[in-house]
């Protein structure tokens, strides 16, 4: 058998350590990490709380306190927590992104604590250029008190001190402000910060005499009766947030650890807004802006809550998309879709006063939902020729529910749908045409039909033939003027009698006629191509009103020329009265013809007396 020579193994390298250029580190913090300086002063607070936490998981009589002092450009916080020894000093503060829970063995009980000792103070240095830790452990009664000084240049100093320097178990942090950042260490800045990150800790927690915590949270209180909670809660979201909500939604989810309360807005916002919400961990601020945290149709509330399930991000400033995550979003929209639900069936005056302002989302929601569109039905409102009705009301008065898609089609068609007995529902308007469209899936027998200019021709009473052949003459002269524009003409008897002509069109005949304005601006490639793509869609056309008076005159004249000009106004005047958006050419065609008038009126020989 071959033997191979075997080659000398090569030395592994030795390791080397990563250098960490400390002013880069906080700069990166600063600007891309956290979204404010602000921060600084929950992490003092979290690493407090942690230690507090931690020494009760041993000791469950020791004190919990946390005292800030502030003023001068710097800053003290002392807490009653489990202290440091020396060793415990060189592993947390001197090694980055190391957890004093790993390293205590507490692994398993990691849902009781907030954040990472070292990062924690590591953002002190956003505002701070001197940090200065004095620490006794209390698991090791015995062992002096160490201190633990570090600078913004990345050099530190550690040494044991007296036994009278800290008599206590705990930790006492100080901080020295960097040059012009003294103000985030004033004391009205420091008790501004406390209230709004720690208000909900479940320590005592103080920032001179000022105490910081106020439990229970709003929502988690008694009250005298049920209007008392409600007065209370809105005075908390004003508060809060600043407006007076139109009600409160309890929301409590046990299985998720999850306690607080949604507040619905007192006016309409648009869907496309991004809403904040307050999201509190084990008591303290995760966030304000906090936008994944309900389904997409409920826009319409504001949310503070305390969770010890969601997981932050590194920053401990947003939420971590997950399942759980997930799981809490389902969670808390079954609350809220709870509340519209027993509004529906007990509180027809509130859900009115909600639906007024907030309409929009509960469509939304009930374009998703059958069981919520089944219960809104009869109060969700829709625009109808009928006037402003719920669904359910229209279907009782038509057998037929017909509906335009946009909004022009049913300015189109609205007053003569309406004059002819045909009852039209205005589908044009956010997520309308889909409700319509599942009407018949919670509303069974109710038919449901897509009004197109056929169907409205369809119900206009028909001119006798003779007398449609006696004008066939003037109906020639008619769509020859308008065949350029894509336009049929045709005659037919309509109430209202004021309106003289009706333009009618849908959306097939829209692409048509985009189609051949786009083939008429093409050059000869795009030109042959756009042909290729002609259809046989259905042309607009301009219903003349033969019982329109107007109409009447127009049709006897003899003058093929004038004949046209009055046709180009009739067509234009009926574009207007639809509110359609107008295209180039037919702009153009308005002034033609209202010139065109105005020439042959100036020119014309006025009547006799006796032919007026």
């Amino acid at each position: 058998m071959d033997s191979q020579t075997s080659q000398p193994s090569q030395a592994s390298p030795s390791p080397h350590t990563f250098q960490v250029d400390l002013r880069g580190l906080v700069d990166l913090l600063s600007h891309h990490l956290y979204s404010s300086p602000k921060v600084y002063l929950r992490e003092l607070l979290q690493n407090a709380v942690d230690a507090i936490t931690a020494r009760r998981a041993e000791q469950p009589d020791a004190p919990a306190l946390v005292r800030l002092y502030a003023g001068g450009g710097t800053l003290r916080v002392e807490d009653s927590g489990i202290g440091l020894s020396e060793s415990d000093v060189h592993s947390l503060l001197a090694t980055i992104g190391r957890s004093s829970k790993r390293a205590d063995g507490l692994e398993s009980a990691r849902s009781d604590f907030l954040g990472q000792f070292g990062i924690g103070l590591l953002a002190c240095f956003v505002v701070a250029e001197r940090i200065r830790v004095v620490s006794r452990s209390a698991r090791t009664p015995d062992a002096p008190p160490v201190e633990w000084t570090a600078t913004d240049d990345g050099s530190y100093r550690v040494r044991t001190l007296p036994d009278e320097a800290r008599t206590e178990a705990g930790t006492t942090v100080y901080l020295e402000a960097r040059p012009g950042a003294a103000d985030w260490l004033s004391g009205g800045r420091v008790l501004a910060l406390a209230r709004d990150f720690g208000s909900l800790l479940p320590y005592d927690v103080r920032v001179g005499d000022e105490k910081v915590t106020d439990l229970p949270a709003p929502w988690d209180r008694t009250y005298p009766s049920p209007a008392t909670r409600r007065v209370a809660l809105a005075r908390h979201c004003h508060d809060l947030f600043g407006f007076t909500p139109l009600d409160s939604i309890e929301l409590t989810v046990p299985l998720a650890g999850i306690r607080g309360v949604a507040y619905v807005l007192p006016s309409a916002v648009s869907p496309a807004q991004r809403a904040g919400h307050r999201v509190h961990l084990k008591g303290m601020l995760l966030t304000e802006r906090a936008e994944q945290l309900l389904p997409d149709w409920a826009f319409f509330v504001r949310c503070v809550l305390d969770t010890d399930s969601l997981r932050p991000t590194a920053s401990r400033e947003s939420l971590y998309e997950d399942e759980t995550l997930a799981g809490v979003r389902e969670a808390l929209g079954e609350r809220i879709r709870s509340w519209l639900t027993g509004l529906a069936a007990g509180d027809p005056e509130r859900l009115a006063a909600f639906l007024s302002v907030h309409h929009l989302g509960v469509k939304s929601l009930a374009r998703h939902d059958r069981e919520m569109l089944r219960t809104m039905l009869p109060w969700l409102p829709f625009e109808t020729t009928d006037g402003r009705l719920s669904l359910e009301e229209f279907a009782q008065r038509h057998p037929v529910v017909h509906f335009t898609r946009t909004v022009e089609e049913y300015r189109q068609v609205a007053p003569i749908a309406s004059a002819q007995g045909v009852g039209v529902v205005n589908g044009g308007y956010t997520y309308d045409s889909e409700l319509i469209e599942a009407l018949p899936s919670v509303r069974r027998g109710t038919v449901v039909a897509e009004l197109d200019a056929d169907t409205v021709t369809a119900h206009l009473d028909a001119v006798d033939p003779a007398l449609e052949l006696a004008l066939s003459a003037f109906l020639a002269a008619a769509r020859a003027k308008l065949d350029p524009l894509g336009c049929d003409v045709v005659l037919r008897a309509f109430h209202p009698l004021s309106v003289p002509a009706l333009h009618l069109d849908d959306r097939a005949a829209r692409h048509e006629q985009a189609r051949a304005d786009a083939e008429e601006q093409a050059d000869d490639l795009w030109a042959g191509i756009l042909g290729s793509l002609r259809g046989s869609a259905p042309r607009a056309r301009l219903v003349l009103n033969h019982l329109n008076p107007l109409i009447r005159r127009v049709s006897s004249l003899d003058d093929r020329e004038l004949i046209g000009t009055a046709t180009e106004a009739l067509y234009g005047q009926a574009l207007l009265m639809a509110q359609r958006p107008l295209r180039p050419a037919d702009s153009a065609l308005l002034n033609r013809s209202f010139l065109g008038l105005l020439e042959w009126a100036t020119h014309s020989n006025p009547p006799e007396e006796g032919h007026r």
